[in-house]
């Protein structure tokens, strides 16, 4: 029986793979529907840097023989699951989005693409991003910025914009994406999806030398997908140690997280912060992150809104860029020799960092030491902390914001998602949860905050949210 192929690409991937071993719909069917669908929308979403259709056909291919032999089939086997361009796939270009690696191709696959591989997954290309990853945006200068498919004068967010486009738009039905200061939650806040970022260490890397853009013990692959589950068996795929893995790579083998699924949060208490004491937020979309997170009570949770000091959010905001600009120049000086092959975003940070003195970085590390023992000293009392996912809705493209809820912001590149960095140098899980449309129609999204290595609570919390207040059947306009 022929089957539709919108409704393929809106199919869960954990569905979509029952399917596949039910022979209920083969690799090849579900590959063709995939290239079908972005051949028809990535004109309108610009989601992909390069397109991989002839080598995900003949993947397909290979894996509907192994459907036909009865081989045992992984837990992806035959979905169409593109990667994001900060890892390499073997015989596919790796840019990272910049005019310097433009004609680069890979030797090799990244341990992520590896692992996704070898759930059975069809590798259909690489998506879209900002240069490096740099930016909550998905703007650079190998092509045209990918778009929102809620509202195409908006971006997806970043850096895992190419990623969240078309998982939102029903190009492919799951994605991967990676996260060193937000960049799985904004894009899943501003294009109504859930992504989670594990513990740091929990979906782990191999080194790639000492010139390397991967900011170890900093930022964490993960998924962004349209429902829990999805994302669930994505941790399932990516996570674990490996021998060959970065340092910081978590040791121990992690928990089936789609075990945590249906467990509920009754009795969990639960923090919920409207500006973690200084943050400057929308009013619509701190509202809806309120309505939100005060919906557990009626779950079974306990809901407090405990305080911060507004001076220490200001510090939280300079260690992070100072930590981030410092370690942008210090992964790759050379760069700056072709500074005019930068985007701005890029050559800015990296001039700030160049700057930064030895003492400056030790006082970072410092306060990131000072944040990772608050930070555990405060979920002693809670199980979870929620805020909203971003300060604001989706971006117009080329915009950073000025104001926010009429105040004026201090820096417009990072002011927008100020609640999401500060996990990043504490290493605490985090998840975006999709809560809701503004009144232009653009979504907002929901942070959930976890203990260091508890991703199922969570998931747990983040689950049960959606059986309560179902977001998957919604669908942009570009779809």
């Amino acid at each position: 029986m022929a089957h539709d192929d919108r409704e393929l690409m809106f199919t869960s991937g954990w569905r979509l793979a029952e399917m596949v071993a039910g022979k209920e719909v083969s690799p090849v069917e579900l590959t063709d529907a995939c290239l079908r669908r972005i051949d028809e929308l990535e004109p309108k979403l610009h989601a992909f840097l390069h397109l991989a259709g002839d080598y995900a056909t003949s993947a397909a291919r290979e894996a509907e023989s192994a459907v036909m032999r009865g081989e045992s089939l992984g837990p992806l086997h035959g979905v169409p699951v593109p990667i994001k361009d900060t890892e390499a796939v073997a015989g596919m270009p790796h840019t990272m989005g910049s005019l310097l690696l433009k004609d680069h191709v890979s030797d090799e696959d990244s341990l992520p693409a590896e692992r996704i591989k070898g759930a059975g997954a069809i590798v259909v290309g690489k998506t879209n991003l900002p240069e490096f990853g740099h930016a909550g945006f998905t703007e650079n200068r190998l092509g045209e910025p990918c778009r929102n498919p809620w509202n195409l004068a908006h971006t997806p967010g970043g850096s895992s914009g190419g990623a969240a486009a078309g998982v939102a738009a029903g190009m492919f039905p799951v994605g991967h994406g990676g996260d060193g200061g937000g960049s799985i939650r904004i894009p899943s806040s501003f294009s109504g999806l859930f992504g989670i970022k594990g513990t740091q260490g929990r979906n782990p890397r191999r080194p790639s030398g000492k010139e390397s853009w991967h900011v170890v013990n900093h930022s964490s692959g993960g998924p962004l997908t349209r429902d829990v589950r999805d994302s669930a068996l994505m941790m399932n795929v990516m996570a674990g140690p490996s021998a060959d893995a970065e340092y910081g790579t978590l040791p121990d083998a992690p928990p089936d997280f789609t075990g945590a699924l249906g467990r509920g949060v009754k009795g969990l208490r639960i923090a919920w912060s409207r500006d973690l004491g200084g943050a400057v937020v929308d009013p619509e979309v701190a509202d809806a992150a309120q309505r939100a997170a005060e919906s557990f009570e009626e779950m079974g949770a306990t809901v407090e809104e405990p305080g911060f000091k507004p001076d220490e959010f200001d510090e939280v905001r300079r260690t992070f860029f100072h930590y981030w600009t410092t370690r942008t120049y210090a992964g790759n000086p050379s760069a700056l020799d072709q500074a005019d092959l930068l985007t701005d975003y890029v050559r800015v940070d990296m001039e700030y960092g160049r700057e930064m003195s030895g003492a400056d970085y030790v006082e970072v590390l410092n306060n990131i030491g000072r944040y990772r023992d608050y930070t555990s000293r405060f979920m002693e009392r809670y199980d979870l902390l929620m805020t909203s996912t971003t300060a604001v809705t989706a971006l117009e493209i080329g915009k950073r914001p000025a104001v926010i809820g009429g105040t004026r912001v201090v820096n417009p590149m990072l002011d927008y998602f100020p609640f999401t960095y500060l996990f990043n140098l504490t290493g605490n899980p985090a998840a975006s949860v999709p809560c809701g449309f503004s009144s232009a129609g653009l979504p907002f999204g929901l942070q959930v905050v976890g203990r260091l290595l508890d991703e199922e609570t969570v998931l747990a919390a983040s689950a049960a949210y959606e059986e309560a207040h179902p977001w998957a059947d919604k669908r942009p306009p570009v779809s």
